[in-house]
């Protein structure tokens, strides 16, 4: 099977099963590692506790974005 044929093949499917086509791809390049997802799961939670302690003050994603194109406009 030639790779457009394959590539034609996968487009034709229906949204979800080409979603399930791309992550499980996305996955062959970059295999989840368990050390990497434990420590990122320590992140959330310390960012989690400066929400909820008042530590820091979350921005809403408008404003985040906002800031952001303002800033590449320059």
């Amino acid at each position: 099977m030639r790779l457009q044929d394959l590539i034609d093949e996968a487009s034709a499917l229906p949204v979800d099963e080409r979603a399930l086509v791309i992550e499980s791809l996305l996955k062959s390049l970059n295999p989840n590692e368990a050390s990497i997802d434990e420590k990122w799961v320590e992140v959330a939670k310390c960012r989690l506790d400066d929400l909820d302690s008042g530590r820091v003050n979350p921005v809403p994603g408008d404003e985040v974005f906002r800031k952001i194109r303002s800033r590449l406009q320059k």
